[in-house]
């Protein structure tokens, strides 16, 4: 089975991933059991993928190993680096998600931001966009992709409505030719 490109992620119901500052405060909050379902999400994941604002704001929390000790983890930067557990890339999108889809493993984690959803997006390498709904307004922020003038049509694979009132939308992304 080909491995997914996957962008698994919260989203404040007016449309944005986190506060201008890039805080996303507005995420604390209790999770019910199961945690929306993202134990089995990591283990559906080998690789996550990271943008270089967002990977920062992880440094801030524990690091990339705070998310996963066992993925593979790059970060897309135009400023070389070295971390360790980290690679760091600037290789064009299409040519990079073509040679990480060519390599046996499972499913990919985009993490964030919307500069690295928006850029696998245009190039047409993201399969699915799974979306959880926080009912919270926050007013201003940055919106989940980066801001473009685009069309994409996508299918709805599932929907769920958990007690607390998260949505989870499942959405899969057709290959545009």
């Amino acid at each position: 089975m080909p491995r997914k490109c996957i962008a698994y992620l919260a989203i404040s119901a007016d449309g944005f991933i986190a506060r201008k500052d890039g805080s996303v405060d507005w995420l604390d909050r209790p999770h019910p059991k199961g945690a929306y379902g993202m134990p089995a999400f990591l283990q559906s994941i080998d690789t996550i993928l990271w943008g270089r604002k967002t990977y920062e704001q992880a440094l801030a929390f524990g690091g990339v190993d705070s998310i996963s000790k066992t993925a593979k983890h790059f970060v897309f930067s135009t400023t070389p680096q070295s971390a360790p557990g980290v690679t760091f890339v600037n290789t064009p999108i299409p040519q990079f998600a073509k040679n990480l889809r060519r390599r046996a493993g499972s499913n990919v984690w985009l993490m964030g931001g919307a500069g690295l959803f928006a850029s696998f997006l245009d190039a047409r390498q993201l399969d699915e966009l799974i979306l959880h709904i926080i009912p919270t307004v926050i007013g201003e922020g940055i919106p989940l992709f980066a801001p473009a003038k685009r069309t994409v049509e996508m299918t709805l694979l599932s929907s769920r409505r958990f007690a607390d009132g998260v949505v989870r939308l499942h959405y899969a992304i057709p290959a545009r030719r």
